[in-house]
């Protein structure tokens, strides 16, 4: 049988090519190679002619080939517990950014339990979907624990977790922080300060616990017994409502904003008035605490440094094979607004 118009096949029309986007940019193949590979070494002004050239001729890289010529996917995973805490989104934001100036995407893994078996079963996921290297954003001891297995040869940057000297370890300050909102609260003549803990299987919260502690032994002054939350607002909440129940609390030091927040709210329900009759400090400086009531004192951590650090290490060993052994610690600062002021109970 013959082929007529009617019944041939069309020929697949070919794509743009590397050749294509060089001849319509005025430029060499290899210079489209590089901007096509995120490489730094290409002017900006040759970038931006050539990116738009792409765009015109709607040539995409082919990342299967590339992958096979440079022995990287330019791809990093993350594995993540909760994506909805203030501090998580706020790192993965810088995370995400980071990646993208460098040239690579992200495959963001969620952990909905901080087991082993769930850690486990995210790096064999992150695995199959060949990632250069992973960055882990899970706050609990569980991945300090010997049981669980960091995938072998690969490039991996903790970040808030404790100092394993196989993987560098990006992380705020956290004990300088808690610190820091404690003496502050000391140094305005309350008799000692109380605390609003995060969950006890939290590496952040059981640095910010034992740094409060340490401060209020170090001054001399008494250690209250600890309202333990789960960085929830509700979960202030409910602490703010025992706090509002006993006359002797006139300080007190949440480990995180939102837990703040409720803790207001119930002094606020409850006739105890802030800073006036109870001083707060939070932490974490989420972009609405100054427009909290009052504008809350709180300890300031920098999100976008920390995740940009992760990534700079990260990609160093990717790139370079260069790794860095080492704990990599990012310094806070308070930021004093109108929800402490000085002791001022009536005897």
């Amino acid at each position: 049988m013959t082929d007529t118009p009617s019944t041939r096949r069309p020929r697949p029309t070919r794509g743009p090519s590397m050749g294509d986007v060089a001849a319509h940019a005025g430029v060499s193949s290899q210079t489209v190679s590089r901007v096509a590979n995120g490489l730094s070494n290409v002017e900006e002004t040759t970038r931006s002619r050539v990116l738009t050239s792409m765009q015109v001729l709607g040539y995409r890289p082919n990342k299967a080939a590339r992958a096979l010529r440079s022995g990287r996917f330019r791809n990093i995973g993350v594995v993540m517990f909760t994506l909805s805490s203030f501090g998580n989104m706020r790192t993965l934001d810088a995370i995400a950014l980071s990646a993208a100036r460098a040239g690579y995407s992200l495959t963001i893994v969620p952990v909905e339990h901080p087991t082993q078996q769930d850690v486990s079963v995210a790096f064999t996921r992150l695995l199959e979907q060949a990632v250069d290297g992973i960055v882990i954003v899970i706050e609990a001891h569980i991945v300090d624990e010997a049981d669980v297995e960091l995938p072998p040869g690969l490039p991996v940057v903790v970040i808030d977790s404790s100092a394993r000297t196989d993987y560098p370890v990006v992380d705020t300050d956290q004990a300088l922080g808690a610190r820091q909102a404690t003496q502050h609260l000391l140094q305005l003549g309350h008799p000692t300060v109380w605390h609003v803990a995060g969950p006890e299987s939290s590496y952040s919260a059981a640095r910010r616990e034992g740094s409060w502690r340490e401060t209020l032994e170090a001054a001399g002054r008494p250690v209250p017994p600890v309202f333990r939350g789960d960085w929830s607002t509700a979960s202030g909440y409910e602490a703010g409502l025992q706090i509002a129940r006993q006359p002797d609390v006139s300080a007190v030091f949440t480990a995180n904003d939102q837990m703040a927040l409720g803790v207001l709210r119930a002094l606020h329900e409850k006739g105890r008035r802030v800073p006036h009759d109870v001083s707060v400090v939070g932490f974490d400086d989420m972009a609405e605490s100054d427009s909290f009531w009052p504008p809350l004192t709180t300890v300031h951590q920098d999100f976008d440094i920390v995740g940009r650090q992760a990534i700079e290490i990260l990609l160093t060993e990717i790139e370079h094979g260069l790794r860095r052994p080492a704990t990599v610690v990012t310094p806070t600062r308070l930021v004093v607004r109108e929800s402490t002021g000085p002791f001022a109970r009536l005897t």
